[in-house]
């Protein structure tokens, strides 16, 4: 196998793991947030635009996160950097 060969196949596995593992954990996070936020709803409705407020800016920054690992993913398919290294030599 030659270098771009190996470059292509790890590429294309990591890009596979960081999608896997940036969408599984952010949506466990997202459903334990909504649990939490349901049941302090339950205990305190009079909080509720606080709770909900809040609740959205929370899962916004736990949705950046997939959005990261999903734009990494893409880097590392379509514009890998170390492409013209290797092509180079």
């Amino acid at each position: 196998m030659d270098s771009i060969t190996i470059i292509a196949l790890v590429s294309i596995i990591t890009a596979g793991f960081t999608t896997g593992v940036g969408t599984m954990y952010p949506a466990l996070s997202e459903g334990k947030a909504v649990v939490a936020a349901l049941s302090s709803l339950a205990q305190q409705p009079d909080a509720s635009s606080t709770i909900t407020r809040t609740l959205f800016v929370g899962l916004a920054m736990i949705e950046s996160t997939a959005i990261y690992c999903f734009v990494v993913s893409m880097i590392l398919i379509f514009a890998n950097p170390f492409w013209n290294h290797f092509i180079a030599k």
